[in-house]
């Protein structure tokens, strides 16, 4: 069991490795990026296109509830029907 261990653990290794290569982003060959979009005055890069914008990550609020507040009914909470 030992023997086998430390060849396999090293394989995985070499296999974690290659993983991490990376290298400028391009299309693919005979590809061209996308065009740009309706109003734009150039085509985006391909690192514009993986920023997200700040609607896709908001910022996260951290105002603490200082009071609370009795809520208002709801008059579409209806019991199901018969």
């Amino acid at each position: 069991m030992k023997p086998l261990l430390v060849p396999l653990a090293l394989g995985t290794a070499l296999l974690l490795a290659g993983c991490g290569a990376s290298s400028a982003l391009k299309p693919a060959e005979g590809r061209s990026l996308p065009v740009a979009p309706y109003g734009a005055k150039a085509t985006p890069t391909p690192e514009d296109l993986l920023t997200p914008s700040n609607q896709a990550r908001p910022e996260r609020s951290d105002e603490l509830l200082k009071q609370s507040q009795e809520r208002r009914g709801d008059e579409f909470d209806l019991p199901p029907p018969n």
